[in-house]
């Protein structure tokens, strides 16, 4: 008897928290929740850099308190639930696959750096930092709006293509930052002092965003800055291409989906999708 509430109430759990095609009303109370405590969140950390006084910043850090607890919770009842996400492994298998899933380390990522200091001892300095981590409860969005969540699955989609797209550019920004910087070091040995000095020129090019601060001197270094921003602006346009293809793509085959029969998933002239009196 127990055994079957706590199955109950973890089922109950589950539906709450996880989204699913067809949102309950507590399901959807609990992701507008969700995405205003985030929300909150995010404009602390904005609010963090003005010099308030100590009695707002003690209202920000009792906010902060709130939404570390609520988000711990939120973290404890996914891990707890998993095995409803994964019915086909065994429960450890199905925690296991959701701790190490990448919504799951966001969700650890944006609450571990309240708990460190707790544990253990830590410079302010780098305590700042680690706090700006704070930042990924953002990421959590796209687990509450399908429309975030339809972004992510196009570039999830598009993976394999991005990343070559992104390996050509990669390539270029290496090599032309190389040739950059054998060109000019002579002339410009107080600019061009390394090979990161040519590699944010490079990038500065390629993104068609110059700054003014360094850029070569000699007519090979011209030639090249040249070539590289002809190049760079193919390059650059390529993953947005990628991506407009992968939304062109999701919209086709979800209208192909609406025209499809539920009964035998052929198309609705069939005949069988109409609702026999």
């Amino acid at each position: 008897m127990m055994v079957t509430m706590i199955q109950d109430l973890k089922q109950r759990v589950f539906n709450v928290i996880e989204r699913t095609t067809k949102p309950t009303i507590s399901n959807t109370i609990f992701d507008w929740f969700i995405i205003l405590l985030i929300a909150t969140n995010v404009l602390l950390v904005i609010l963090d850099t003005f010099p308030f006084s100590d009695g707002i910043k003690k209202v920000f850090y009792k906010i902060e308190i709130i939404s570390i607890t609520v988000f711990s919770i939120e973290y404890v009842f996914r891990l707890w639930t998993s095995n409803l996400m994964y019915p086909n492994l065994n429960p450890i298998k199905a925690r296991l696959k959701y701790v190490f899933s990448f919504m799951a380390i966001v969700d650890l990522l944006a609450i571990i750096p309240f708990y460190l200091p707790f544990l253990i001892s830590i410079d302010l300095r780098v305590l700042r930092i680690i706090r700006l981590l704070r930042l990924l409860r953002l990421l959590k969005i796209n687990r509450y709006t399908n429309a975030l969540a339809s972004v992510w699955s196009v570039i999830r989609n598009k993976s394999a293509q991005l990343v070559s797209s992104l390996l050509v550019l990669f390539l270029l920004l290496i090599t032309a930052s190389v040739l950059l910087y054998n060109m000019e070091h002579v002339e410009q040995p107080d600019i061009f002092t390394d090979f990161f000095e040519g590699l944010w020129w490079s990038i500065s090019v390629t993104t068609q965003v110059q700054f003014g601060d360094n850029y070569p001197a000699t007519m090979l270094g011209k030639m090249l800055s040249s070539l590289v921003a002809l190049l760079g602006i193919g390059l650059v346009a390529v993953p947005t291409g990628i991506i407009s293809a992968g939304f062109m793509e999701a919209e086709k085959n979800r209208f192909d989906d609406e025209k499809k029969c539920p009964h035998c998933g052929k198309s609705l002239a069939c005949g069988q999708s109409k609702v026999e009196v």
